[in-house]
């Protein structure tokens, strides 16, 4: 191998590292294991990233409908479905899962851009960005959010990847289920219909 595929190649595997894919050998076979996010193959794969991204919408539309006081407390995302936990202290009424759909259906029709920052953790949170409260981040983040700009964005959150490129084509957002999981802890579960 030469110099310049040897350099190619480590590219390629860096970009696929910085998505979070990690190749796993032996047991269970996953493309990508975070510990939030799970996937067997490329097409899986696809469809987890469709997910997460209505995730971070899907949290942006609980904190405008329920208010600031919404806070993620876990995730579990496979190819089927996004699971959020979330601090609230009661269930959830008919019009309110009804917004908070309209919500991130609406930014998933606007075909919204997904970009990303790299800032010093204190200055990403000085942002607004949302962050996951028992979160461990390094001093440099990113901060991803879902809009033309970091400043009126629809969405931002300290977060690693993978996100699509644009909420367009993502599929219609449905709640599927909510549930009381502990005391003040929510949990929803929802899908992308393609």
């Amino acid at each position: 191998m030469d110099y310049k595929s040897f350099e190619n190649e480590f590219e390629r595997h860096q970009e696929v590292s910085r998505a979070g894919v990690e190749r796993k050998f032996g047991g269970h076979g996953l493309i990508l294991d975070t510990g939030e996010l799970k996937a067997t193959d490329e097409q899986e794969l696809k469809r987890v990233t469709r997910l997460h991204t209505a995730t971070h919408l899907m949290q942006a539309a609980l904190k405008r409908v329920l208010g600031d006081g919404v806070e993620q407390r876990g995730a579990d995302i496979t190819a089927e479905r996004t699971r959020f936990d979330f601090l609230f202290d009661r269930k959830l009424t008919e019009d309110e899962i009804s917004q908070i759909e309209d919500l991130v259906n609406d930014a998933i029709q606007k075909d919204l851009p997904v970009n990303f920052e790299e800032m010093p953790v204190e200055e990403a949170k000085k942002t607004g960005a949302l962050y996951f409260f028992k979160g461990k981040y390094p001093p440099i983040v990113k901060v991803y959010y879902v809009g033309a700009s970091i400043e009126d964005a629809f969405s931002k959150e300290l977060c690693g990847g993978p996100h699509v490129e644009r909420t367009g084509g993502m599929g219609k957002f449905k709640i599927r289920q909510q549930k009381a999981v502990a005391e003040g802890i929510r949990r929803i579960k929802a899908s992308l219909e393609e």
